[in-house]
C-alpha cells in the first residue's frame, strides 16, 4: 500500500510539473507547426516524384558530408533524451533515445562502407550490399524503437527494474552498442551469404531490394499509426513528423529502379537529414523555453522573498519610528514625576497632570502598533469619519510638543457635511507623521516664526487637507516619499513613505506642493464617501 501511494504521488508530481517533452502536452502552436512541416515535406516530395529517376551525376562527397552531419545530430538527440530521462525517468524515453542511438550509429557505419565515401569501395564490407544492409538495419531498428516507445510511454516512471537513472542509461546504451556491433560483424564478415540488393551496378536494384523498401515503409507506417492513436505529448507529435519525413526514402527506393545518384536518391537523403534534425530542433527549443521560464520563476521568487523581507524590515522600522516619540515623552514625564515626588511636600496636582500625559503616550503607542499592523494587513477596519476630527485629535495628542516648542497652531476647517471612509488609526498616523515632520522642520527657526497651519476644503469629490509650516524646507522634492529616503542625520526615511502607503490604501493622493526657506506645504486628498 505504501509503495502504491508513493507511486501515485510521484506520478502526480510529474504530471503537475512536466519538465520533459515526453510529459508536456502538445499545444495548438505545436500542432500548427507540425502540420506546416508535414505539408511542406509532402509538397516537396510530390514535386520531385515525377523526376525521381533522372540521373544527375555522382558526387562522392555528398554521402559522407550529409550522413556525418546526420549521425552527429542523431547522437546529440540521443544524448539530450538520456539527459531528460535522468531528470524524470520514463521508460519510453529510453526507447526513443535507443532509436536515435541506432540511427546515428548505422548512419555513420553506412558512410564508412559507402563506395566513394572514405574509399573507392568503402572501408567496410563489399561496397555494394554492405551499405544497403546498414540502411535496412538503420530503418528497422528506428521504427521498432519508436513502436516500443508508443507501447511503453504510459508506463509508470520507474526506470528499469526500479534502478537509478544512471543504471538505466548505461544498460540501454550497452544493449544498443552490442546489437550494433553484432549486426555490423554480420554484414561485413558474412555479407556474401546474405541476399543481394544490386545486380551488376550500384544503380540497378534487385526485386528483393524493392520488396525490402516496401516492408520498411510499412513498418514505419504501422509505427506512425500506433503512435498517432496514442498521441498526447509534444514528443509524440514530433516523432510522428519524423516518421513521415523518412517515408520518401523508401518510396523512392521502392519505385525507382535506378536508386543511387538519381534526383530522387539525393532528395531522399535530404529528407533523411531533415528527419534527423526535427526532434533535435524541438528539444533545443523546448529546453531554451523551459530554461527561460525557470530563470524567470527564480527571479520572481527571489524578488518576492526580497519584498517579504523588505516588508518585515519596513514594519519593524515603522513601529520603531512611530513609538520613539511617545517613548521619549514617557521618559521625560517619568523624570518630571520623580522630581515632583522628591518635593516636600510632593506636588500631587502636577503629578496628576504628568501621569495623565504618560497614560496618553501609552495609548498612542498602543494605537500606533495597531495602526502599523493594519498598514501591512489588507484587512483594515474602515468606517465613516471627518478628516477634521482626525486632525483635531492629533493636535490634542501633540499639544505638549507644540507648546514645548512654542509653535503657534492655526486651523481653518471646511463645513463638516462631508464624510470619508477609512481606517481611523491609519489616518491619525498619517496626520501625526506630517505634523511631527513640520515640528522638527521648525526647530531651527526662531520661536516667534514657528507657525503650523492646518486647513481643509472641499474640491469636487475630494476633501483636501493642507498642512503648512514655516520651517527650513527640504533640499529636494523628487524622492521625499520613497522608503528610506531622509534628510535627517538620525532619520530612517520611513515617515513619509508610510504616509504615502496609507493615502494609497484609501484611494487618495499625497503631494508635496511647495518646500523652501519659507516652509513646506503638504496636501492630502481623500475621496468623499458617496451617499448613494
Amino acid at each position: 500500500m505504501v509503495k502504491m501511494v508513493t507511486e501515485q504521488l510521484t506520478s502526480a508530481r510529474e504530471s503537475e510539473f512536466p519538465l520533459i517533452i515526453s510529459l508536456m502536452p502538445a499545444t495548438r502552436a505545436h500542432r500548427v507547426a507540425a502540420t506546416w512541416v508535414v505539408a511542406i515535406l509532402f509538397l516537396i516530395a510530390a514535386a520531385i516524384a515525377p523526376f525521381a529517376n533522372i540521373q544527375i551525376g555522382r558526387v562522392d562527397a555528398f554521402v559522407p558530408v550529409l550522413q556525418t552531419v546526420l549521425s552527429a545530430a542523431d547522437l546529440l538527440t540521443a544524448t539530450l533524451l538520456f539527459g531528460q530521462y535522468s531528470v524524470q525517468p520514463q521508460r519510453g524515453l529510453l526507447a526513443v533515445a535507443s532509436a536515435y542511438l541506432f540511427s546515428g550509429s548505422f548512419a555513420f557505419l553506412q558512410t564508412l562502407s559507402f563506395p566513394g565515401g572514405y574509399g573507392p569501395n568503402g572501408i567496410l564490407g563489399d561496397g555494394y550490399n554492405t551499405p544497403a544492409w546498414f540502411f535496412v538495419f538503420w530503418h528497422t531498428t528506428f521504427p521498432l524503437s519508436i513502436l516500443a516507445y508508443a507501447l511503453l510511454k504510459d508506463k509508470a516512471a520507474k526506470g528499469i527494474a526500479g534502478q537509478s537513472p544512471r543504471v538505466g542509461i548505461v544498460t540501454t546504451m550497452s544493449g544498443v552498442l552490442i546489437l550494433v556491433a553484432a549486426l555490423t560483424w554480420t554484414v561485413t564478415a558474412w555479407v556474401n551469404y546474405l541476399p543481394s540488393f544490386y545486380s551488376g551496378s550500384v544503380t540497378l536494384q534487385t526485386r528483393f531490394g524493392n520488396q525490402i523498401n516496401i516492408v520498411l515503409w510499412l513498418l514505419g507506417a504501422v509505427s506512425l499509426a500506433i503512435l498517432f492513436s496514442r498521441r498526447r505529448t509534444i514528443l509524440d507529435m514530433w516523432l510522428m513528423v519524423t516518421l513521415f519525413a523518412w517515408m520518401p526514402n523508401f518510396l523512392v527506393a521502392a519505385v525507382a529502379s535506378s536508386v543511387r545518384f538519381s534526383l530522387g536518391w539525393y532528395a531522399a537523403r535530404g529528407f533523411a537529414l531533415v528527419a534527423s534534425c526535427i526532434l533535435l530542433s524541438v528539444l533545443l527549443t523546448e529546453m531554451m523555453v523551459l530554461y527561460s521560464r525557470l530563470a524567470n520563476a527564480l527571479i520572481l521568487q527571489r524578488r518576492e522573498r526580497a519584498n517579504q523581507l523588505m516588508s518585515i524590515d519596513a514594519a519593524t522600522a515603522a513601529v520603531a519610528h512611530e513609538i520613539r516619540s511617545p517613548l521619549g515623552s514617557i521618559t521625560l514625564n517619568a523624570s518630571m514625576a520623580l522630581n515632583h515626588l522628591a518635593k516636600e511636600p510632593p506636588d500631587l496636582e502636577e503629578m496628576d497632570v504628568v501621569l495623565k500625559d504618560i497614560e496618553q503616550a501609552s495609548l498612542r503607542i498602543d494605537s500606533t502598533i495597531s495602526s502599523v499592523r493594519r498598514l501591512f494587513n489588507s484587512s483594515s477596519d474602515h468606517s465613516g469619519m471627518q478628516i477634521e476630527d482626525v486632525a483635531q485629535q492629533v493636535l490634542r495628542l501633540m499639544q505638549h510638543d507644540l507648546q514645548a516648542n512654542q509653535i503657534l497652531v492655526v486651523t481653518s476647517f471646511a463645513d463638516r457635511t462631508h464624510t470619508i471612509t477609512g481606517d481611523r488609526g491609519q489616518l491619525q498616523q498619517l496626520v501625526l507623521n506630517i505634523v511631527k515632520n513640520a515640528i522638527e522642520a521648525m526647530l531651527s527657526v526662531p520661536a516667534g516664526r514657528r507657525k503650523l497651519a492646518i486647513s481643509t476644503r472641499i474640491q469636487e469629490e475630494w476633501v483636501v487637507l493642507n498642512v503648512r509650516d514655516t520651517g527650513t524646507g527640504m533640499p529636494q522634492r523628487a524622492n521625499v516619499f520613497d522608503a528610506f529616503f531622509t534628510t535627517k542625520p538620525d532619520g530612517m526615511g520611513l515617515g513619509l513613505a508610510i504616509c504615502r502607503s496609507i493615502v494609497d490604501r484609501h484611494g487618495g493622493r499625497l503631494a508635496l506642493v511647495a518646500t523652501g526657506n519659507d516652509g513646506t506645504h503638504v496636501e492630502v486628498r481623500l475621496p468623499i464617501r458617496s451617499e448613494h
